[in-house]
């Protein structure tokens, strides 16, 4: 199955060099397994909801499906190098199937948060085992949505980040709208960038850094557009305010579905999804850095600054975002566009792959650091490390 599937994707190769009249995507269809996650959510939760004595299990779909299936067929499937032709993209950037698919997301997304919302209020017999295990598989589904509200983010049409801010809602992390493409993508691969993450640092080192940096990068974006416009910060036309808002109407419909049993549901749901997303985050970008001139001005985002990954099912389901390298370099580019780069960085797997090795410092360190070093070529000094073990790491691999 694996030669198979990866033979047939990469055999478009040759083929996408030069567009052909007839060309179309390989994939076309295989991207709405993204918009099936939420409703493979809620299926799983439905299913439990009709028999929760004898379908217990599927209360911990999300995480199953994250840490282990998902994994598991990264690496039964493998990789897909192949490139759309250049004279194809705009072709595909103007293909509304392709928002199409990016908004179908959220309607299951809801479907599955408010079913869950009731059955962890309602049922008072509920075994905390089954109430624990649907707090995090609606965490993942509100986790992963925020790739949905990533991608969106990045358009400039109302309605677009209208729908982004939908999203986000759930897991409160609305800034992220403002943030990431205001903030985290002017300051990508720099020490001044709170969610890139530092070689040496852990993800629990990184976590607490990247969501107060975040938040306050948000205030800080968000007030600075509004004085510009000559406008207060406590004012309708704040997205920050808009956003939270939106979070807030979530929250109090939510608390009303599943009522005061279900707050610590909502509030550890929203927790391990955005967890996920500053997961991912770490992982991105860990010890990359973009280089200075002599007056302090970094280089222009490259490829070589974020960490690649080309595992064909964790593209399919993230929106493609795994061609990070190619998101940054071209930001505004949609997912159906993104390229592959043979002097980007690349990761040892899948995001998913990647996602239980970062939870575990020595288990991340002994995976990556070398990778960093050999990718500055044993240079030190290009590397974007955490200070505080600087003197540790120049020990270990100055030689």
């Amino acid at each position: 199955m694996n030669a198979t599937v990866t033979e047939h994707l990469n055999a478009q190769t040759a083929q996408n060099e030069s567009a052909k009249p007839d060309w179309k995507d390989p994939k076309r269809y295989l991207w709405l397994l993204s918009p099936a996650l939420p409703v493979i959510g809620l299926a799983a939760v439905s299913a439990y909801a009709v028999a929760p004595k004898t379908l217990r299990g599927l209360s911990w779909a999300g995480p199953a499906l994250v840490h282990g299936i998902i994994p598991a067929l990264d690496r039964l499937i493998g990789t897909d190098t192949s490139n759309p032709p250049e004279d194809m993209i705009e072709k595909l950037e103007n293909d509304k199937y392709y928002q199409a698919i990016v908004k179908a997301f959220i309607p299951a997304q809801y479907a599955t948060t408010f079913l869950a919302t009731w059955l962890v209020g309602r049922r008072k017999d509920m075994p905390l085992t089954d109430y624990l295990g649907l707090t995090l598989t609606v965490g993942a589904v509100n986790g992963i949505a925020i790739n949905t509200g990533h991608e969106l983010s990045h358009k400039h049409d109302k309605l677009d980040r209208f729908f982004s801010m939908l999203a986000l809602a759930p897991t409160g992390y609305t800034h992220f709208a403002v943030e990431h493409p205001f903030g985290h993508h002017k300051r990508v691969a720099t020490p001044e960038d709170p969610a890139s993450s530092r070689m040496g640092e852990s993800f629990w080192k990184f976590l607490p850094r990247t969501v107060i940096g975040g938040f306050k990068s948000a205030y800080e974006i968000e007030k600075r557009r509004l004085e510009r416009k000559g406008k207060s910060f406590w004012c309708l036309e704040n997205e920050l305010l808009q956003g939270w808002a939106m979070s807030a109407g979530f929250f109090g419909a939510a608390t009303l579905v599943g009522g005061p049993r279900a707050i610590p549901f909502l509030v550890g749901q929203a927790a391990y999804g955005a967890s996920l997303l500053e997961v991912i985050n770490y992982i991105e970008h860990y010890g990359l850095k973009r280089a200075q001139n002599e007056n302090g001005k970094y280089e222009r985002t490259l490829p070589e600054h974020s960490w690649n990954s080309n595992e064909v099912v964790s593209n399919l389901f993230l929106y493609q975002l795994q061609r990070h390298s190619d998101h940054h370099a071209h930001p505004t580019r949609s997912f159906q566009a993104l390229r592959h780069f043979e002097n980007a960085p690349q990761l040892p797997g899948g995001y998913a792959s990647m996602l239980l090795p970062a939870y575990f410092p020595s288990w991340w360190f002994g995976m990556m650091d070398q990778r960093v070093v050999d990718h500055y070529q044993g240079d030190l000094s290009k590397i974007n490390m955490d200070p505080e073990r600087r003197e540790e790491i120049l020990a270990k691999y100055a030689s």
